[in-house]
């Protein structure tokens, strides 16, 4: 038994190709490159061109998970405001996503029932 397991190992180990082996290297380097550097290359473009995109007035999410209308904007700092008179300021990079008009309609109703309703 040990005699078969030795020739195998033999068998396998003369047998190895440098150029295989370089090809192999060569595919997995590929299959890296579209599977995980393109797309991030991808989200970080389109998130530069929302950063670039933002203007005064429009409804933000941020990573944090604020949101908020922007009051002002400079190159590198964006205002707030997540209630009436209630503004902070965030970097600009922070901010993630622009929110959808029904979806900021409807957190604007629900704000304004609670305030009701108190």
């Amino acid at each position: 038994m040990s005699q078969g397991i030795l020739m195998l190992a033999q068998a396998g180990g003369s047998g190895s190709n440098p150029l295989g082996m370089l090809a192999f290297f060569g595919v997995m380097i590929a299959v890296m490159y579209f599977m995980l550097i393109l797309p991030q290359q991808k989200q970080l473009k389109q998130h530069r061109a929302l950063l670039a995109s933002l203007k005064k007035g429009d409804e933000v999410v941020t990573q944090g998970g604020l949101l908020g209308k922007i009051y002002a904007i400079s190159d590198k700092v964006v205002t707030l405001e997540v209630s009436s008179g209630v503004r902070i300021r965030v970097l600009k990079t922070s901010v993630q996503s622009l929110v959808a008009g029904e979806d900021a309609a409807k957190a604007d109703s629900k704000a304004e029932q609670q305030k009701e309703e108190k």
